[in-house]
């Protein structure tokens, strides 16, 4: 958890300084990345400003290639596309002051997974994950959990 006034603020719960890429990064690099360092997203990152989102799911999808959909070809990504062809441009952003709720909210409401976490000058400084999440659910139980069980 981080230092923050509320504690059940994004800001205390959030990933900060999450791994980005560029809009001209190519997909496989994107995946390989995610991969390797266990992610599902990636915000998109361009001159400092957050210009989109790429998630697994969008990297999953049969037709970044030419062959029949398929399961044999659902993680064969094309060399030479770019992470600006399959990313989300119209992202929801989180900030740290915000409460839990509207994180829980966003989550639910759209079935995201992660959601970028911007400052006071609209750079990304953190993402706010469905694991971070869970960790101050856990947290809010540790807190209160006895009197939930009753």
């Amino acid at each position: 958890m981080h230092e923050y006034k509320d504690k059940w603020s994004v800001g205390a719960w959030m990933t900060s300084n999450p791994e980005t890429v560029t809009p001209d990064t190519p997909v496989t690099q994107a995946f390989y990345q995610m991969r390797r360092l266990g992610f599902r997203q990636l915000p998109v990152v361009q001159d400092g400003q957050l210009v989109g989102i790429v998630t697994d799911r969008d990297l999953r999808r049969p037709d970044l290639t030419d062959e029949p959909d398929g399961w044999n070809n659902y993680y064969q990504l094309d060399r030479d596309t770019e992470v600006t062809h399959v990313m989300t441009e119209k992202v929801l952003t989180l900030s740290p002051p915000d409460p839990l709720e509207k994180a829980l909210d966003l989550f639910l409401e759209n079935k995201f997974g992660g959601l970028p976490v911007l400052d006071r000058n609209d750079q990304v400084i953190g993402i706010m994950t469905v694991f971070d999440l869970m960790g101050a659910f856990r947290a809010a139980l540790d807190d209160v959990g006895d009197s939930l069980r009753q």
